[in-house]
């Protein structure tokens, strides 16, 4: 799909960028440029450009603010140890969002529109990106209900954007470990509701649970699932994975998709490269207090969380309404290392190959050329 490029009248210079983007808050340091297009039934996808980033004129009653016809998705470009940069899974990304489109009633994006939007704006913004390893360009695709309209129907028109900022991990430049607090009282999402789809609504419906783990000293909210509060989900908006034993007989389990769980990208892709490092891995529902006492028995080394944002994180300390318990040895000591070994073999292995420094067998990594002035119309 062809995107009309109209970029700024007077880029930033590199010393601007630098000062933007330093140690930027998650979802602050936004680039020069977004993408938008347009749907219609008349139309279809149309009216696709690359444009100034800038606010948004929106009719008071757009359907997306009254009903929530609003669904994203999160991605992260890298800039390879040679330079280059590259853009990890968009097309497991482009796929997501069209299941959850299609969950919210709304128009799928092809792929070949959010692949073509992915690279102009990567193309466009990608000095942006520095050297060092630990920062990537977040993108942030997002699709709403556009229709002027407070009928309580399925919109008939629909905006998509494409804006990009960035960000160190969410939790810092470093692996450090988090503490969670265990949620019994809030569920993320009913069973056959919307917790497969990645809406905004999900998003909205967490942040009591957050804010009720932050006053506990908890870093994250962990979900159970919302019928008996019994079986571990999530962990905020992000998957986990449960180490058990060590050394060469080390093994993952991460609990199963049931529907109210959101299919991570980057849980997929452990899925798949835990085996190729030794470490078998399987899909099986693990309970609150199976969780207790397996870490009590030291059955589980270790736990983490992935996700695009998070990346991959430790978990050391686990609350509840009935006392906390910490993983393998607990919080490091100062200067100590954050990850246990498996957590860290498989970060190191997720990393390199996002860095380009270790071989994309899965071909993973999606290249992006520079943007050629010639090619802007």
């Amino acid at each position: 799909m062809h995107i009309v490029t109209t970029p700024v009248a007077r880029p930033l210079t590199a010393q601007e960028r630098t000062e933007r983007c330093a140690a930027p808050a998650f979802g602050t340091a936004f680039t020069e440029h977004m993408v938008s297009a347009r749907w219609n039934p008349e139309q279809g996808w149309h009216d696709a450009e690359l444009v100034p980033y800038g606010p948004l004129l929106l009719d008071p009653a757009t359907v997306g603010l009254h009903y929530g016809q609003v669904v994203f998705e999160g991605l992260k470009a890298f800039r390879s140890h040679t330079g280059e940069v590259a853009v990890f899974r968009p097309d497991a990304h482009a796929e997501r969002m069209r299941a959850s489109a299609r969950r919210l009633m709304m128009p799928e994006p092809p792929e070949e529109l959010f692949l073509a939007a992915v690279d102009a704006l990567v193309a466009q913004d990608q000095e942006w990106i520095p050297d060092d390893p630990g920062m990537s360009l977040y993108l942030r695709p997002i699709l709403f209900a556009s229709e002027r309209t407070l009928a309580l129907r399925p919109a008939r028109e629909y905006r998509f954007l494409l804006v990009a900022f960035i960000t160190e991990g969410y939790f810092g430049p470093a692996q450090r470990p988090v503490r969670v607090w265990v949620t019994d009282e809030y569920s993320r999402a009913a069973a056959g509701g919307t917790g497969a789809a990645k809406c905004a609504g999900n998003y909205a419906g967490s942040l009591l649970a957050q804010e009720e783990a932050q006053r506990k000293g908890c870093d994250q909210v962990v979900w159970l699932d919302p019928v008996e509060r019994n079986w571990v989900e999530e962990m905020g908006g992000m998957n986990l994975f449960f180490v058990y034993e060590a050394g060469g007989s080390a093994r993952l389990v991460t609990p199963p998709l049931t529907g109210s769980l959101l299919p991570g990208v980057t849980r997929d892709a452990l899925l798949r490269l835990a085996p190729t490092l030794g470490v078998p891995v399987s899909e099986a529902p693990l309970s609150l207090e199976q969780w207790r006492a397996d870490c009590a028995s030291g059955a589980i080394t270790e736990v983490f969380a992935c996700g695009t944002a998070a990346r991959i994180s430790p978990v050391n300390e686990v609350s509840t309404k009935d006392g906390s318990w910490t993983i393998g040895a607990g919080a490091p000591a100062e200067g100590g290392v954050a990850a246990g070994e498996v957590t860290g073999r498989l970060s190191a292995a997720l990393f390199g190959i996002q860095r380009g420094e270790l071989p994309d067998s899965h071909s993973w990594m999606r290249p992006v050329s520079p943007a050629r002035q010639s090619a802007i119309t």
